[in-house]
């Protein structure tokens, strides 16, 4: 039988030798998994990749973290430090044909016991179709897959290539990793033209990408300036980097999640902070304003009533004034409830009479609640012996207004805060009489 695959290995290609003039961060790409900076928690002794390296075998894995913190690099170096061959293809640029190539040379290096790492930048541009393409393979062994993503790989990713392979998060570099980064820069191109304040300033632009730092860096040096930049200087020759904020994606989920969580922990001033990290990228404000109207009624109800009304309030007039001016409503409705008494006592109650709903199907209501329009329904008891609350007594009758089959449930629990307490009061009252028309 012909092999299908040829005898010789292909070398996998390597990286191509820096020029002199080859930009910054490619010079400054480590050289090792201990020159990786800011992501210890994985790379050092203790971190998952360095387990690995120790052990000499890595399995399969998705590097998750914000761009520029080193996915790539981690993974050229990681098939270094085992001796496996590195392939790397990026979703962008690569179809089908590319992946089968890859696989063919692996499966050839595999018969000459030779190892390989298969790399895929961007791995969540692949489709599902595309996705499942890597199975057998990482299955059989043939390569050990190194994904590397900026997007939540539970939303990104299948569930089969997830299972497969271990999700390793990578952090955004924090203001030392970043001045380390800018040292090892310094060290090689020569001390930037800034001020201490001002190269601060910079280090705070980068936003937690060493790519991005290192590029404004390089842009100082290619400049040649003659004097130091202050703070100042340094905003107008170098353009802020914008913030990191797909409204479809990930970014857009953590911050109304931090949102909500700042609301109802009753922080108005992180709450401010986030609404304001979502609209100053850009974000819908009538999404906001959404986000709000739902929390007035999750985690506020009838604690403050008016919280509800405050927000409904602010998308009006936010609708008749538009940005900017209106934002100050969005930002007074939000301070609203950063600071009301919080209950999910109506949310807690929606969720159990739904389920209640569910489970008990079509049980009818008591036959003295119906309605009796004609008089076939009257004959047959529809409304006999119902009780006008009005002409009761206190304007109550205590009434059984459960479906025979059917004990008296308690959904509605509310709270001792705000309005609710008054709210608790009536219904303790009501049980009391009910207890005493029943006798006892």
């Amino acid at each position: 039988m012909t092999d299908l695959f040829p005898t010789a290995v292909p070398p996998a290609p390597g990286p191509e030798p820096l020029r002199a003039d080859a930009p910054l961060a490619d010079r400054l790409r480590p050289l090792t998994l201990a020159d990786v900076i800011g992501q210890e928690h994985l790379t050092g002794p203790e971190g998952a990749i360095g387990r690995m390296v120790a052990a000499g075998k890595l399995s399969s894995m998705i590097l998750w973290g914000p761009p520029g913190t080193g996915k790539t690099s981690t993974a050229r170096l990681l098939a270094d430090a085992v001796g496996m061959r590195f392939i790397s293809v990026s979703a962008v640029f690569s179809g089908v044909a590319d992946l089968k190539k890859a696989f063919a040379e692996a499966e050839t290096a595999a018969k000459a016991g030779q190892r390989t790492l298969l790399f895929v930048d961007e791995i969540h541009r692949f489709n599902r179709a595309q996705q499942d393409g890597f199975l057998p393979f990482v299955e059989r062994g043939t390569v050990t897959l190194v994904g590397a993503t900026t997007e939540n790989p539970s939303f990104a990713l299948n569930a089969a290539l997830l299972s497969r392979a271990a999700v390793l998060i990578l952090h955004r570099l924090d203001a030392a990793a970043l001045d380390t980064l800018l040292t090892r820069a310094e060290a090689l191109a020569g001390p930037l033209p800034l001020t201490a304040d001002a190269r601060a300033a910079l280090v705070a632009s980068a936003d937690g990408d060493g790519r991005f730092l290192l590029n404004q860096a390089e842009t100082l040096y290619n400049a040649r300036i003659a004097q130091p930049l202050d703070p100042a200087g340094l905003g107008k020759f170098l353009q802020r980097r914008v913030a990191v904020y797909d409204k479809d994606r990930d970014g857009h989920y953590n911050l109304i999640s931090a949102l909500h969580k700042a609301l109802r922990g009753s922080d108005p001033q992180a709450a401010l902070y986030y609404m304001a990290r979502m609209l100053t990228a850009g974000e819908e404000p009538l999404y906001v304003l959404r986000r709000l109207v739902r929390f007035a009624s999750e985690d506020i109800g009838l604690a403050d009533p008016q919280a509800l009304t405050q927000c409904l309030a602010a998308k009006d007039a936010y609708q008749f004034l538009g940005s900017p001016e209106g934002e100050l409503a969005i930002v007074q409705a939000c301070l609203y409830l950063a600071t009301a008494p919080k209950s999910n006592a109506a949310y807690v109650a929606y969720k159990e009479a739904w389920k209640s709903a569910r489970d008990t199907g079509s049980l009818a209501p008591p036959a003295n609640i119906l309605n009796a329009p004609t008089k076939l329904m009257k004959d047959i008891g529809y409304g006999a012996g119902y009780s006008y609350d009005h002409d009761a007594e206190d304007g109550f009758s205590g009434d059984n207004y459960w479906p025979e089959e059917m004990a008296p449930q308690t959904y509605y629990r509310p709270v001792e805060r705000g309005f609710e307490r008054e709210v608790l009061k009536r219904l303790e009252w009501w049980d009391k009489k009910r207890r005493e028309k029943r006798g006892g």
